[in-house]
């Protein structure tokens, strides 16, 4: 696969790659939680009717306490991040003109590629020093594939210079839930939109949830793109009970953080853990390429990436059965001796 943009989960590529590889596979390519929340039985009429709209206004208020949001601010849901990403260019077209727009990386590959699709000027740096002629900025916090964060002093000041060239600030928390003392909020500068996703933390990717917070002008610019019932009732429902369940959040983001450190554990021996979070470690070995094909033929798939061959990511096995089988792939993994 050299084309396009890859992406975990895409377990028929896996399926192509190692047709003889046992299964059920084991998916560690992504970043959602392993174990979902469980989902509350729901009521026969949501799928019968269009989502109303005071079960928009119970999710809002959820989400509004869940991630702090501040009263001034706006908030809105969607049908996932991404299509907040793609939307995020077309509604507000004054960012693109103003200048370059800066995306700090390794990270999303679907950041930059959104901001080119619109006719922007993209910086695609690993360092703040590289963002200097850039208008606007986008970071994702904790980021992905590495968990760096940034401190909330440093977003504050990005927010200003961006503000003071007439751009943005777009923050991306998709992975602060199990992190809150990354997130920027209850901060909220001008001129910043944060991003958060629901599916990853709640292990529930399918129900497509997710939200921006910002200035309510760019808010509201963004509810009207999408249209009238642009979320699920089935998806206003979980994710109304969800986000209130803080004590499911708080047992969650322990034992994950506890299932992170095993993983290093299991990881550390074949190379360097660059980093990552509590769903996901990034793993350095010069091997990579070949560890990527061992655990494919013993049915894992695990990410690898276009632009690092020495990276690959690693999720969280989800029960006993997955963590033995990863063990037992990784034990019995040689290195190729060129590999040293």
């Amino acid at each position: 696969m050299t084309e396009g943009i890859w992406h975990g989960g895409d377990l028929a590529r896996a399926r192509a790659l190692f047709p003889d590889a046992p299964t059920p596979w084991i998916d560690l390519s992504t970043g959602i939680n392993p174990i979902p929340y469980p989902l509350p039985p729901l009521p026969l009429s949501l799928w019968q009717r269009l989502p109303g709209a005071d079960d928009e206004a119970a999710l809002l208020a959820a989400a509004r306490t869940a991630y702090r949001v501040p009263a001034a601010a706006g908030v809105v849901a969607a049908p996932g991040t991404q299509i907040l990403i793609d939307l995020l260019p077309r509604v507000l077209p004054a960012l693109v003109g103003a200048g370059p727009v800066a995306v700090l990386g390794p990270t999303y590959a679907e950041h930059a590629l959104a901001w080119r699709q619109a006719g922007a000027a993209v910086i695609e740096t690993a360092t703040l020093a590289g963002a200097d002629d850039a208008a606007s900025m986008v970071v994702v916090n904790p980021n992905n594939p590495d968990g760096r964060s940034l401190p909330a002093g440093d977003l504050a000041r990005l927010a200003a210079r961006c503000a003071a060239r007439g751009g943005m600030l777009i923050l991306d928390e998709a992975f602060a839930d199990f992190k809150p003392e990354a997130s920027l909020l209850p901060g909220l500068p001008a001129a910043t939109i944060v991003l958060r996703s629901f599916g990853k933390t709640y292990g529930l990717a399918g129900v497509r949830l997710g939200f921006a917070i910002g200035e309510t002008g760019a808010t509201a610019a963004l509810r009207a793109a999408m249209g009238p019932w642009a979320v699920a009732g089935p998806a206003l429902a979980v994710g109304t009970q969800a986000l209130a369940d803080t004590g499911w959040l708080a047992q969650a983001g322990a034992a994950r953080a506890a299932d992170a450190a095993r993983l290093d554990a299991l990881l550390s021996p074949l190379g360097r853990i660059v980093g990552g979070t509590a769903l996901f470690r990034l793993l350095a070995a010069p091997a990579a390429p070949s560890l990527f094909a061992h655990l494919g033929r013993h049915g894992i798939y695990v990410r690898r990436f276009q632009n690092e061959t020495t990276w690959l990511r690693f999720g969280l096995p989800g029960d006993a059965a997955a963590w033995g089988r990863l063990e037992a792939a990784l034990a019995s993994f040689v290195p190729p001796v060129d590999s040293a």
